[in-house]
């Protein structure tokens, strides 16, 4: 019987060379020996590390998007201030306000108007995004549905951000002043952001439900405007006729406006409101952040999903 049929071993023919390899050189491997082995692990990502990073990518493309364009933040920060001013200066005298002076009144309500409206950029950029196509190569990357909407709306949170700072230096030029502890300031700013960002999600929805990027304007107005000014932020409530009074009791920016006037010590002599919303306004607000959260951000994951799938 040959070797090759048997089961005795072949004896090898090449030559074994013995001549010593340099220090520090990895020897090559035999004719048909793996090199699987000698290959660094790969590392290990936990689902939370991957859409952590997809969203972070995404709020750094938005924030550059920012940077590129810097008429978007211009225009951003130049409307409250002239509401500031105009409200100030123009109608301050004209509004009485019991126990305090009108701009200390005003100031709370200008930045809750101001979290709000800046909240309508995560509607028109997805709108935008949606018509010019962007969407549709998201869709090409193995990365988490989610993290273009969360990208979105965290850079409308820096953008709220830049307003607010710029906003509260323009009071202080007015006269707007602080009353109570630096942590109390730190807490009113954290609810007023907190707040806008949960918006955020309710104008991406909306952005994402409309046809072109030019109905989201006149669509946002009509949920804007009647929060904003049939509340308790640029006049007091009971100063209105009896149903826009109750509205503006039970709308959700006037407890914003009433927690931050409270958590700034801007809230004057003037007796609150005797209706829960406005005798618990911070928890009023937390409750409502939560339910916008937990509403809003599965329907705009799944609103996006079904998007990205035609």
């Amino acid at each position: 019987m040959s070797p090759r049929h048997s089961g005795a071993p072949l004896e090898s023919t090449t030559p074994v060379s013995t001549t010593p390899k340099p220090a520090g050189t990895q020897a090559s491997p035999a004719p048909g020996e793996s090199r699987v082995g000698t290959l660094p692990p790969l590392p290990t990502w936990n689902p939370f590390s991957l859409w952590y990073s997809d969203g972070w990518t995404v709020t750094k493309r938005n924030l550059i998007k920012i940077k590129r364009s810097p008429d978007m933040l211009v225009f951003a920060v130049i409307q409250p201030i002239m509401f500031v001013l105009l409200f100030s200066q123009v109608y301050g005298g004209a509004i009485a306000v019991q126990g305090s002076d009108y701009t200390q009144f005003l100031m709370a309500g200008i930045f809750a108007q101001t979290v709000v409206f800046g909240a309508t950029f995560s509607g028109a950029a997805m709108a935008l995004d949606l018509k010019e196509g962007i969407i549709d190569r998201f869709r090409s990357l193995p990365m988490n549905a989610s993290a273009v909407l969360v990208g979105r709306t965290n850079g409308d949170l820096v953008l709220n951000t830049i307003s607010m700072i710029i906003m509260m230096a323009t009071g202080l030029a007015v006269g707007w002043r602080v009353n109570t502890s630096p942590a109390e300031f730190l807490a009113g700013v954290g609810l007023l952001l907190l707040f806008g960002y949960a918006f955020s999600w309710v104008m991406a929805l909306l952005g994402m439900s409309v046809k072109s990027p030019e109905v989201i304007n006149n669509a946002s107005f009509l949920i804007l405007f009647p929060l904003t000014f049939v509340s308790n932020a640029f006049v007091p409530s009971e100063t209105l006729p009896t149903a826009l009074r109750v509205f503006a009791e039970w709308n959700p920016v006037s407890s914003l406006v009433q927690a931050v006037r409270q958590l700034f010590g801007n809230l004057g002599t003037a007796p609150v409101p005797d209706i829960w919303t406005m005798q618990n306004p911070i928890l009023t607000v937390l409750i409502g952040i939560t339910v916008m959260l937990l509403v809003f951000v599965p329907l705009c994951i799944r609103k996006f999903a079904s998007i990205s799938s035609r």
